[in-house]
């Protein structure tokens, strides 16, 4: 709990949960977040919450002194322990996608400089990723990109742009993409990923209906349905992207993409560890 203890100093010290998140570098949710925890934790309110500010009650003010000599403790420990070199626990979130190959390039970079420091790696989707950037509850994520604006505290930043393309068994007939879809099974990228609304934005666009079949998010399941000749589906030709057993059709004018990049706060420490490892992202994105 040594990062809310942390958290909560601040809070007490600017009196609101949107500044005390500004000079720690993370979202007003995250700190919201934090402070929910913190007190669950505790099994006490801290703060007398009216408007914008954050004012420590009774159980709060009793808990300041004891905070600060807890995370003053703590960080005389980690000095004393850690002899000068960085360590801790980096969080980082990623889509599965991912983590076959940038997710690999990145970490290898990172630990070069960083060999103590641990890394946990959550997977998820996109808008559950999102969430928990959002919430501190992870230090960054790898994602696809938003359809829609992100929280003033948080950034994004782009690494790489995935063509959509059509995927149909290798022994499939010549035909035009548009005819596939509109007379073959359809195997779906799941609706409620960022990328599954891409491709259910096209079809609606292009005013094709499908025949649906399956429905879901895992890019080498779709791809085995399809071997299989369960279907055609509409799938991101990434690097990883196992093609053996299937042709892979380009959309011509009618195509898009989806993107892949980086949602961290905005407000970074330069040099330290989240800062190094989205540089690490940043390059393994351009090999």
């Amino acid at each position: 709990m040594i990062r809310e203890f942390k958290t909560f100093i601040a809070v007490a010290r600017d009196g609101t949960f949107t500044g005390a998140g500004r000079s720690l570098g993370l979202t007003q949710s995250a700190v919201s977040a934090q402070m929910r925890r913190l007190e669950d934790y505790l099994g006490v309110e801290l703060f007398e919450r009216t408007g914008k500010s954050a004012v420590l009650n009774a159980a709060g003010r009793d808990l300041l002194p004891q905070a600060e000599d807890l995370v003053a403790m703590a960080e005389r420990m980690a000095v004393s322990v850690g002899a000068g070199r960085v360590k801790g626990l980096l969080r980082i979130g990623a889509i599965a996608s991912v983590q076959q190959h940038l997710l690999v390039g990145a970490l290898k970079d990172f630990r070069v400089t960083f060999p103590d420091v641990r890394v946990r790696v959550m997977p998820g989707v996109s808008l559950s990723l999102l969430g928990q950037v959002d919430a501190g509850e992870i230090d960054m994520a790898v994602m696809l990109r938003p359809p829609f604006a992100l929280p003033p505290e948080l950034a994004w930043r782009p690494l790489a742009r995935e063509p959509i393309v059509l995927a149909v068994p290798a022994d499939f007939p010549a035909q035009s993409w548009r005819e596939a879809l509109s007379t073959q099974p359809f195997i779906r990228y799941d609706r409620s990923s960022f990328g599954g609304r891409l491709v259910d934005l096209f079809l609606k666009k292009q005013r094709i209906v499908v025949q649906e079949a399956v429905e879901l998010d895992e890019m080498d399941a779709i791809a085995n349905l399809v071997r299989g000749g369960l279907g055609v589906a509409l799938v991101p030709r990434t690097r990883q992207f196992d093609a053996r057993g299937l042709r892979l059709d380009d959309l011509g004018e009618a195509g898009f993409h989806r993107e892949i990049g980086l949602i961290a706060p905005l407000s970074l420490e330069p040099g330290s560890p989240v800062s190094h490892l989205i540089e690490c992202f940043e390059r393994a994105s351009r090999n």
